[in-house]
């Protein structure tokens, strides 16, 4: 087996997963998919992600008070939301939806179960450990770039260590209160979270898996 092809399993192996088993990862292994992570390329080698990992009593006080903070009020994200999404990336927005509602059983108009499903990304589809992931404001969108990059690092490590991810922009839509929560600086963003642990194999969440653009669908040549 080449080395592509090992990536290519451990690309194959990492899903968004929406379950997990509440048993923590093992600090060493954390550390692990961290390093392993901070190997991705970054403009000038700045670096610029800065995490905060919340586990045990950590995580379920950040649950609670986010889960109840989300109920009641409406997102205010660092960075501004997409302004559409349109055409074939609304196209996959949709399919990936549909494929989770009809795992966990909600048919299609049902929004009050839609919106229950959302809210569960608040309690952290169950996870033992969230990763804050925060860039400085200054770097500005390259700093959001390259922190993107670290991010689908971070999930592959982990994948290549059998635990489970799901990176969450719902949770940098309530910036304000997770800043203010975690007392992380104000001249950071707040990019995204990821949620990680051992999936929950028989949940009916984890049970579909999206589809891939092929090279055809993303790739212009020019000769």
């Amino acid at each position: 087996m080449t080395q592509i092809d090992t990536l290519n399993d451990i690309c194959d192996a990492r899903y968004s997963c929406r379950a997990f088993r509440p048993d923590p990862v093992d600090r060493a292994v954390i550390e692990r998919i961290v390093a392993t992570a901070q190997k991705i390329p970054s403009w000038c080698n700045a670096q610029p992600w800065q995490l905060t990992i919340a586990s045990g009593a950590a995580t379920d006080a950040f649950r609670e008070a986010l889960y109840a903070h989300a109920m009641t009020t409406a997102a205010v994200p660092d960075l501004d939301w997409p302004e559409k999404y349109q055409g074939v990336y609304l196209d996959r927005r949709r399919a990936c939806g549909f494929q989770l509602y009809n795992a966990v059983g909600i048919e299609k108009g049902d929004r009050p179960a839609g919106a229950k499903q959302m809210m569960e990304n608040f309690r952290l589809f169950g996870a033992p450990h969230v990763a804050l992931v925060t860039a400085p404001k200054e770097l500005g969108p390259y700093g959001a770039m390259d922190s993107g990059g670290f991010v689908a690092a971070f999930t592959l490590a982990a994948a290549a260590q059998g635990v489970a991810t799901i990176a969450q922009a719902a949770i940098a839509g309530h910036a304000p209160m997770v800043r203010d929560h975690f007392g992380l600086p104000e001249n950071r963003n707040l990019l995204c979270a990821i949620s990680f642990g051992h999936a929950d194999p028989n949940h009916p969440a984890n049970s579909f898996r999206t589809e891939r653009a092929t090279p055809a669908d993303v790739i212009d040549w020019k000769d």
